[in-house]
């Protein structure tokens, strides 16, 4: 009875902080953040006052905070994107126009990382909480710089994230002859013109990052006070959770600390 009296701590509930990414992303993640509320785990979830489906909730802790936009503004931005990338005409054209979408909604979810952590308040609550982990969608790189500011294990929750970075911040095998890049339609069997394509938008992501996550790289650098990258980051994952499933998604070398967790969310109809 001692002993196990003993250990008794081990299988207490952890106290969990959750940086999630708006948008379907949240909607995914909502459904694992109430498992683990189930499981008896203490769960915080931190969120602009601004949102699209991030609502306060009496499931779990939820601590808001302010950000330099409306409802409005985000609602048009996002209803209006959509619109834009199916929209019909010249390829230049139409290039132009899903750019300078993607600059708006960027710089609101880069405004939205930036008033999170600059918010000595929260940031304080956050420090003083104790945290055992933080679980966060790293499309958006945020919780992984609050994870590094609190200096405690990182989980994320993802479908992918752009240029590849899934795979080099794991070291996972990628060579384009190989491994499709997103949106070619190719499978894991390519011929050599397939091939060819592949590695042409294999290149065409080297801009995409650059474009997408040096902010991001600014940011946590002038915040955490030292030069660090996204890459860097992304390293210190301790788990990896992918909503893959090599039945509707192609095969793919995985590191030991990647789970593939698709269908999670296929409980509902």
């Amino acid at each position: 009875l001692v002993l196990l009296l003993s250990v008794l701590g081990l299988a207490a509930g952890g106290k969990l902080l959750v940086v999630p990414v708006d948008g379907s992303h949240w909607l995914s993640m909502r459904e694992v953040v109430d498992s683990l509320k189930q499981k008896g785990h203490e769960i915080v979830v931190v969120a602009p006052e601004i949102s699209l489906h991030i609502k306060p909730t009496k499931d779990f802790i939820i601590k808001m905070y302010p950000v330099p936009f409306t409802q409005e503004e985000m609602d048009d931005n996002f209803q209006a994107f959509p619109g834009e990338v199916f929209e019909e005409g010249y390829f230049p054209e139409r290039f132009v126009r899903i750019y300078r979408r993607l600059e708006k909604t960027s710089a609101m979810f880069l405004s939205t990382c930036t008033h999170l952590l600059y918010n000595k308040e929260l940031m304080r609550y956050l420090e003083e909480s104790k945290f055992d982990a933080v679980f966060t969608d790293p499309v958006i790189p945020c919780g992984q710089i609050v994870a590094e500011h609190l200096s405690v294990p990182s989980v994320y929750f993802l479908r992918g994230i752009p240029c590849g970075f899934d795979f080099e911040a794991t070291q996972c095998p990628n060579p384009p002859s190989y491994v499709p890049r997103g949106f070619t339609a190719h499978t894991d069997r390519m011929n050599f013109l397939q091939r060819v394509k592949n590695l042409m938008f294999d290149i065409s992501n080297i801009f995409l990052c650059d474009f997408f996550f040096q902010p991001y790289t600014k940011l946590a650098s002038e915040f955490l006070q030292r030069d660090v990258t996204v890459l860097d980051l992304l390293r210190k994952g301790s788990i990896w959770l992918l909503r893959l499933d090599f039945v509707l998604d192609y095969p793919r070398p995985l590191m030991p600390n990647i789970i593939l967790i698709g269908g999670v969310n296929c409980a509902h109809k």
